[in-house]
C-alpha cells in the first residue's frame, strides 16, 4: 500500500454531528470529506480539553501544532502490534511499563495535547499526575503505528516526530504498517532526532539506551496487512 492513500474518512457525518452537538459554546467545529477543523482558526488549550473529554467513546481528539486531528480508532492488527511490543518491553525491563493511548502535553508551536499508542516509563510514573494528558517528563519512549488513513504520513511520519523530539523525549518508534518496516529516532536535540534508522519486519533491532531492549521483529510478519 503506498503510505498515506487510504481514503476511508477518519469520521463518519453521525459522529461529527454529536461531537457538535457537545462542543463548547466557544467552539465552532466543521466537517469536509471526513475530516474536522475549528471553523474560525486554532483551539485554545482549555476549549480543547472540554471538547476532548465531551466527545463520543467512538472519537479520539489530539491537538497538534494548534490543529485539531482525529487519531483513527485502532483496528485488530493495530492493537495486537501493541500488545506484542508491550510484552517485550516488559519482559526485558520489568521495571517499566508500556502505557498504551497514553495523553501527553507536548507544546511545539502551540500548546499540543497527544495521545500516543504507547508511552514506556517507570511503572506507576503517572500516578498523582492529573486529567488525561500527562507531563512528558521521566518518559522513555514513545510509540506509534500507522493506521491506514490519508493523514497518517503527516501526522506519524512528520508532526509527531518533530513534537515528540521538542519535549526531549529519548526515542521515539514507529511501526509502519505501509511498507512493513520499524523506525527508531533517537538523540533528540534542538527539537529534531539526530538519528534515524529503518528496518524491515524480521530484523533484529537494539533501542538504544535509556531504552536498551532488543526486538526480535519476526513476529511482525504475521501481522502485515
Amino acid at each position: 500500500m503506498t503510505p498515506g492513500t487510504d481514503e476511508r474518512p477518519q469520521m463518519s457525518v453521525e459522529e461529527f454531528e454529536e461531537l457538535d452537538r457537545r462542543a463548547p459554546e466557544t467552539v465552532t467545529l466543521e466537517f469536509l470529506d471526513g475530516r474536522v477543523s475549528v471553523k474560525h482558526g486554532p483551539i485554545d488549550v482549555e476549549d480543547f480539553e472540554e471538547l476532548a473529554r465531551m466527545a463520543p467513546e467512538t472519537v479520539t481528539l489530539e491537538l497538534i501544532n494548534g490543529k485539531l486531528e482525529v487519531k483513527p480508532v485502532p483496528d485488530q492488527l493495530h492493537g495486537a502490534i501493541v500488545m506484542w511490543l508491550l510484552r517485550q518491553c516488559m519482559q526485558q525491563r520489568p521495571e517499566l511499563a508500556l502505557y498504551p493511548e497514553q495523553g501527553l502535553r507536548v507544546p511545539t508551536y502551540r500548546q499540543g495535547r497527544v495521545k500516543a499508542d504507547g508511552a514506556l516509563a517507570p511503572v506507576d510514573h503517572f500516578i498523582g499526575q492529573e486529567g488525561e494528558w500527562a507531563s512528558p517528563d521521566g518518559v522513555l519512549m514513545t510509540v506509534e503505528v500507522t493506521s491506514h488513513d490519508r493523514d497518517t504520513d503527516r501526522r506519524d511520519r512528520q508532526e509527531k516526530p518533530r513534537a515528540y523530539a521538542y519535549v526531549g523525549i529519548p526515542v521515539y518508534l514507529l511501526i509502519d504498517r505501509d511498507n512493513d518496516t520499524i523506525v527508531v529516532y533517537s538523540s533528540p536535540e534542538n527539537g529534531v532526532y539526530q538519528n534515524r534508522r529503518r528496518y524491515h519486519y524480521g530484523s533484529t533491532i537494539r533501542i538504544p539506551a535509556p531504552v536498551a531492549i532488543t526486538l526480535e521483529t519476526e513476529k511482525l510478519k504475521d501481522y502485515a496487512d
